[in-house]
């Protein structure tokens, strides 16, 4: 084995990474159950405020070797998906409707027509919303431009009278990206101030749709309100610190009161946590410099009549403000990590009273460096007149653009209308010399200073901005021109009960599957086998180091996935050890045996973990959730099960020839196992051809009479799952729920156990508006509360709208279409034979038809559903990954029979019958394997993927029984039917020759 150090080394580096990663992920976990227990009553009760405040307190802080934050543990660590830990998730999609009737700012009811067909057309349509519209207006007035609708005063440099149709889709199409850009923006800032550690926010890829995941929310209610909420958009006065200073003097009273009282009462302050990381506070308890805000406050304190203490008081009053309030010069700024803290005292009625009735404190949206402590960050404070009854909106400005003021500086242009140019001239001529907060969301994004009073509406806002922070202002002035809502159309929540549970099944599930495997492959291999079981182990800890340094997160069906990567990672040990057997058994010596063995593999191995890897890559690319949580995993298995199958097994194998040891291969009962096999597979094809179309009939005939129970993801509508205290009937609850649902249709089935149901419903599923979403949770849980003196309640619910479940059976059609034709495609180029490629088509199209049909037929039969969703078309495309993995091995042998047994007679049906024989103890230990893991994950991974893992289970039985009972049969099909083809071309060739030789010869 050539390079055997640089492999070590690459092996001992890649353990190390892991280690490193993973531990960073166990100081994580150990931080938030640090974070639990400080927030825990004595009744078992937590207090996710005070939680939140611990690991607010931490975020910023050096917790892991001495210079990673909390902040960049969380950012960076293996994290739990909603489905194990609990949380909410959401889809929203960002208005295209709204956006395009305030464009057109037109009452001409043609528009509004166009656009509620529009629509329509769009629930059952991907066509861009945009483009739609303008093919309804068309149908309306096919008299009327779109220009005459949309060229206003505001949009004069880009549209006029004169433009044609198809600049102004255009021009709408621009506009409606750029909402959608602000839109995650800000809902990105919404997020990232909510309060939630390791909250996932991506946009998805093609659409104006947003997914936002958070782990561990327990109010809905406020989630829904917080992303649905159209941007808020104010320009406020803001008070002076000259003025606000006599209110700080105040504080400072209350804050060292506060302080006595706690160490008084002996309880633990929020100061001494923070203290316990931060070295800061103490630096800033003792300075009194002149240009320290809480020393300029403290000196002007008269409140102590007695002139001795008065000094020692005021020091005693500094000290106090100074831990949570910084002197920043020209304002007052909060430690990052004190920001919880200082909200919870500034709520308070006494602090309240100190300040003006129309201040409200508000922090700058961006944290900044701490001038003293670059360690450190910190936000500035604004204290702003009349919020909420803001003098001007966003609503009078119709645009905002990056530009750069006379000294080539970045700068912002805003215009506003007619009104807005009235009230700016009024509200910038009252406040010259003075800042005005321009407020987003109740974060001040800037606080310019106005030099003059400013009419006409143009103004320009210049500043220290880099591009970067002006492009930002202009985008959030932007925000308040055009009403564009966030609809939810899809959401999920998952109870913190429910998502313990899982994960307890789900490591239950792997630590049985992994160990199943091990005790069979050290079975089955003997000394062989305890070189894979090593293998494997190492290839289960660098794939979850892998993940942990990719910051993935593990989802039930991510479980699954790592569990099936182990089942099937040892198909690579299995093809590499039944070559070396091979070549053991011709008499070549054990290390020249092992060589042979593995360089023979190697074909086997590249093509069958090239087809999974395509099958992975389109589960990742189409899917979201947990679907995509499991094609990340299966993905990453695939590099760790290669790299440990044949380098890690090979560097133990090399150690023992070193030593001049060999390795058994066999034990006592697996010696003569499928030894000189001689099953004839291909001779009674056409009886197996007739099971595989009884089979799939037997399937269209329950699909056309008995259908799918289609999941909510492809069907659109609301779903329940509730947890009785006893066994509950699901007629009983289904009469329970009439009423909420006003009689609309309503199917409750048995979910996981007697004593549990999942209840789906289309109602109202049109309707966006969060407060339906709380009122129907509310209704529901008043409905199961007492069912016949049975209590229920909700554990979780998930939303899907109408129009994202027409794009996911869409998005499902396309994946598996998509996953054929490019392993169709990779067949051809790697066999040069279209046999091949016939043979892996059909047996494709066979397991998915079989699939699909035992859904059907056994749908209602089983204790568990067997719904068509997402999580179905995962487990279809990764049967096809398997069955092409499978049945690529088969081929891989048979072309090597072809090609060793070509010019000797032995005719095409005895070379492949002989190529599937050879195959037939890897396809029956890597198949027996995988369907252990996939039993165990049945029996104990829980009910969230049950439907799912059957899907899979079923289909490994189908995959190994297509590749050699269907695709290698269709092999031997084609290619005879190819040479007689051949044969008959060749017999009239001499035909043609003899008849040009005669014509020759006349010439």
């Amino acid at each position: 084995m050539r390079n055997k150090g640089g492999i070590v080394a690459l092996l001992v580096a890649f353990l190390a990474i892991s280690i490193y990663f993973l531990a960073r992920t166990w100081k994580a976990n150990d931080i938030r159950k640090d974070a639990e227990a400080y927030a825990t009553d004595k009744s078992g009760k937590i207090d996710y405020s005070k939680k939140q405040r611990y690991l607010d307190s931490l975020w910023k802080q050096p917790v892991f070797l001495g210079m990673t934050t909390t902040e960049d543990l969380m950012k960076q660590e293996l994290g739990l998906g909603l489905d194990l830990q609990g949380g909410m998730s959401v889809i929203l999609e960002v208005s295209p409707t709204e956006i395009v009737r305030a464009l057109a700012g037109s009452r001409d009811p043609k528009v509004a027509t166009a656009i509620a067909n529009a629509q329509k057309r769009a629930e059952t349509s991907s066509t861009n919303f945009v483009d739609l519209f303008a093919d309804e207006f068309k149908k309306v007035a096919p008299d009327t431009k779109l220009a005459s609708i949309f060229s206003n005063s505001s949009n004069r440099g880009t549209l006029s009278l004169e433009s044609s149709d198809g600049q102004v889709v255009s021009y709408i199409k621009k506009e409606v990206d750029g909402a959608f850009d602000r839109a995650f923006r800000i809902i990105q800032t919404r997020v990232d101030k909510f309060g939630v550690s390791n909250p996932n926010l991506q946009r998805l890829s093609g659409t104006n749709r947003i997914q936002v995941e958070l782990p561990g929310v327990d109010n809905p209610q406020r989630v829904r309100k917080l992303l649905s909420g159209a941007a808020k958009l104010e320009f406020c006065e803001v008070y002076t610190m000259q003025e606000i200073a006599p209110s700080f003097d105040g504080l400072a009273a209350i804050l060292l009161q506060m302080d006595a009282e706690s160490k008084a009462s002996s309880k633990t302050d929020l100061n001494k946590i923070a203290g316990k990381s931060d070295n800061s506070a103490t630096a800033a308890t003792s300075d009194t410099s002149k240009n320290s805000l809480a020393a300029q406050l403290s000196n002007g304190n008269k409140s102590d009549t007695s002139k001795k203490d008065s000094a020692g008081l005021a020091q005693r009053q500094t000290n106090a403000f100074s831990n949570l309030f910084i002197g920043t010069g020209y304002g007052v700024a909060v430690r990052v990590k004190d920001t919880s803290r200082v909200n919870q005292i500034m709520h308070r009625s006494d602090v309240q009273a100190l300040f003006p009735a129309n201040a409200n404190y508000l922090y700058d949206v961006k944290a900044r460096a701490n001038g003293t402590n670059t360690s450190e960050e910190i936000v500035d404070m604004y204290f702003v007149k009349d919020l909420g009854k803001a003098p001007l909106e966003g609503d009078v400005v119709t645009n905002a653009s990056q530009d750069f003021d006379d000294s080539g500086k970045p700068a912002v242009e805003m215009q506003m209308n007619a009104e807005g140019a009235r009230k700016w001239k009024a509200l910038t001529g009252a406040n010259i010399g003075r800042p005005i907060a321009i407020i987003l969301d109740n974060f001040v994004y800037s606080a310019p200073n106005v030099n003059g009073e400013i009419g006409g509406g143009r103004s320009s806002i210049s500043g220290n901005f880099t591009v970067e922070e002006a492009l930002d202002l202009a985008n959030v002035l932007k925000a308040g021109k055009l009403p564009a809502p966030t609809n939810i159309i899809s959401e999920d929540i998952v109870g913190a009960t429910v998502g313990s549970e899982a994960a307890r099944a789900g490591i239950l599930s792997s630590i049985i599957g992994v160990l199943f495997v091990l005790a069979f492959v050290l079975i089955y291999y003997n000394k062989a086998g305890l070189i894979a079981n090593v293998a494997l182990i190492v290839n289960l800890f660098l794939l979850l180091g892998v993940m942990a340094s990719f910051g993935a997160t593990l989802t039930l069906p991510g479980i699954a996935g790592l569990v099936l990567s182990v089942g099937m990672s040892v198909d690579a040990n299995v093809l590499i050890y039944e070559r070396i057997k091979e070549e053991l058994l011709l008499g070549k010596t054990f290390p020249v045996a092992v060589r042979d063995g593995f360089t023979n593999a190697m074909s086997s191995i590249i093509d069958s973990n090239v087809t999974t890897l395509i099958t992975g890559a389109v589960l990742f690319i189409f899917g979201s959730g947990l679907i995509l949580g499991f094609a990340t995993t299966l993905l990453i298995g695939i590099f760790t099960s290669l790299f440990s199958a044949i380098f890690v097994s090979r560097l133990f194998f090399e150690y023992y020839i070193g030593k001049g040891k060999t390795v058994s291969f066999f034990t006592k009962w697996t010696e003569k196992l499928f030894k000189d096999s001689n099953f004839d597979f291909v001779s009674k094809r056409k009886l197996y051809y007739t099971i595989s179309s009884a089979i799939i009939i037997a399937g269209i005939v329950s699909i056309f009479f008995k259908g799918f129970g289609l999941g909510v993801d492809f069907l659109g509508g609301r779903t329940y799952v509730a947890k009785f205290e006893q066994t509950v009937n699901t007629e009983d609850v289904s009469k329970a729920l009439k009423v909420t649902f006003e009689d609309k249709a309503i199917e409750v089935k048995t979910f996981g156990g007697f004593d549990q149901v999942k209840i789906t419903t289309p109602y109202k599923i049109e309707n966006t508006n969060p407060e339906v979403e709380k009122q129907l949770e509310t209704s529901v849980n008043a409905a199961l509360a007492n069912v016949n003196g049975n209590k229920g309640i909700v554990t979780s619910s998930s939303k899907v709208g109408p129009t994202i479940a027409n794009d996911a059976i869409g998005g499902a059609v396309k994946a598996v279409l998509l996953s054929i034709i490019l392993v169709f495609i990779y067949i051809f180029v790697r066999f040069r034979r279209l046999a091949f490629g016939y043979g892996a088509l059909v047996a494709l199209f066979h397991d998915v038809a079989i699939i699909l049909g035992i859904f059907s037929i056994f749908r209602g039969w089983l204790p568990f559903s067997l719904d068509v969703d997402q999580a179905f078309v995962g487990a279809v495309l990764t049967i096809m990954g398997y069955s092409m993995n499978d049945t690529v091995v088969v081929f891989d042998r048979v072309r090597e029979y072809l090609t060793e047994k070509r010019g000797v007679k032995e005719d095409i049906p005895t070379v492949i019958n002989n190529a599937l024989n050879a195959t037939l103890s890897r396809t029956a230990v890597t198949g027996f394997s995988t369907l252990v893991v996939l039993l165990v994950l049945l029996i104990f991974g829980g009910e969230t993927i049950r439907g799912f893992v059957f899907a899979m289970f079923v289909g490994v039985i189908v995959g190994t029984y297509s590749s050699l009972f269907v695709a290698t049969p269709i092999v031997v099909d084609s290619m005879q039917r190819d040479m007689k083809n051949e044969d008959a071309k060749l017999a009239a060739t001499p035909v043609v020759a003899t008849e040009e030789v005669k014509k020759g010869k006349k010439s």
